[in-house]
């Protein structure tokens, strides 16, 4: 017990094998069966590689490691793992205390993770998008529903925002009557070339699966849906690599139409500063604008139909009252969601985010691409099997590329404020 290794190599078989209150740091171990029955045991910058990696350990802590290997980390008490990279990890977890997961990996693996944790178990906090293809994602809600006494969220950060809470209870209540138009113009995630240099998997489509819709617009997908609802046909318009060094769309417009007749139009761009965020929403009981930080909403005192086809004078309008709302708490972001997803595992608190809900947006996202693939309109639901044969098409000809570097060594400025609302 009370080991200090630094910067050792060991190989061999059944090393550290109950040990106690030690720490390692910067080392490699290929060893099989090490650090079973381990405890109050911290592993720092270090590779550690071998079958069945601290079996029955507890109270370990792996921070910035490699681990590879087969079936490790079953029967554990108190895990930690902080900046790890697993590879080759198959089985992991079995019967450990693990109460959650939360998947931030490359997208294409984000429906394996949460069905492998759902069938164990552990609650799981998906990131956005909910995947690549809504065939995966659906796979995935099944494996929920399976499952409901596990929680499952999604990382949809923007629902914590207040003034979009506001806009969807005022079109849940009505008051702007039934829905006309949305129009959503969000261009204000800009990005500069080397953002999508930084690694060899974003912005490609065998990594990533995309670029804007699938990157950052997940965001505001999430939310046109969930205030406005889903639409039944998309007319999608990408241009790939427009503004950057990238195979995958930086600028997009889609035009859809809803079952109503309603109509919408969503644009956005990673190339475009300074950029706007404007959501426009007119029913026919008024119009509501949301921009700069607040709501600018316009109610009549009499729908537009009816005042249509009762006044006889042609140029009256009907009457019309404004207000503003305005709300100085911006939302609580990221830490709200993981707040929410941890109170709903605790104290059965309602999810703000259900991870069910993060095949809504992904479908819209499918339906701009197959659209803008077949120059077509595209109605909902899409066809699952044509979507994933042309997207195969894309990852056929996806051209690899080295990361420019390795890491963002910068986590100052506007960094860690990226995800904010930028009005």
């Amino acid at each position: 017990n009370h080991l200090n290794f630094c910067n050792v190599h060991m190989k061999g078989k059944y090393s550290f094998q109950y040990v106690e209150d030690s720490v390692f740091d910067h080392c490699v171990f290929d060893t099989k069966d090490a650090f079973w029955h381990a405890k109050n045991v911290v592993v720092r910058n270090s590779v550690v590689q071998g079958e069945y990696l601290a079996w029955y350990c507890e109270n370990v802590t792996f921070e910035n490691c490699r681990i590879v290997g087969t079936q490790p980390l079953c029967y554990c008490k108190n895990l930690k793992l902080i900046g790890c990279e697993m590879a080759g990890a198959d089985l992991c977890f079995e019967r450990s205390e693990v109460d959650a997961v939360i998947t931030t990996v490359p997208h294409y693996l984000h429906h394996e993770i949460a069905i492998y944790c759902l069938e164990h178990g552990m609650n799981v906090l998906v990131e956005k998008p909910a995947g690549v293809r809504a065939k995966d994602v659906m796979a995935m809600n099944k494996c929920a529903e399976e499952h409901p006494d596990v929680a499952f969220g999604i990382m949809f950060n923007q629902r914590t925002n207040k003034l979009y809470q506001k806009i969807k209870e005022i079109v849940a209540s009505g008051e702007l009557g039934e829905i006309r138009r949305s129009n959503w113009i969000i261009n204000t995630w800009w990005r500069p070339d080397s953002y999508y240099q930084q690694s060899e998997w974003r912005a490609t489509w065998g990594g990533e699966g995309g670029g804007v819709l699938v990157n950052q617009a997940p965001h505001q997908l999430d939310l046109w849906q969930w205030i406005c609802g889903m639409p039944s046909k998309v007319v999608g318009f990408a241009s790939y690599g427009k503004y950057h060094d990238i195979e995958v769309e930086d600028d997009v417009t889609a035009y859809v139409e809803y079952a109503n007749g309603a109509t919408g139009v969503f644009i956005t761009t990673t190339g475009e500063f300074p950029g706007t965020n404007r959501l426009e929403i007119s029913g026919d009981r008024g119009k509501m604008i949301v921009e700069d930080g607040k709501i600018k909403l316009w109610e009549l005192e009499i729908p537009e139909r009816e005042f249509c086809f009762s006044t006889n004078q042609g140029f009256s309008s009907p009457p019309c009252h404004y207000r503003e709302i305005t709300d100085e708490n911006p939302g609580t972001a990221h830490n709200g969601i993981l707040q929410n997803f941890t109170n709903a595992i605790l104290h059965s608190e309602t999810l703000l985010a259900p991870g069910e809900e993060g095949i809504n947006g992904l479908t819209i996202s499918n339906a701009v691409y197959l659209s803008s693939w077949l120059d077509a309109p595209v109605t909902l639901p899409i066809d699952k099997e044509l979507y994933f044969e042309k997207l195969k098409e894309k990852i056929a000809t996806s051209r690899a590329k080295e990361p420019m570097v390795s890491e963002i060594s910068d986590l100052q400025g506007t960094y860690q404020t990226r995800w904010d609302v930028k009005f």
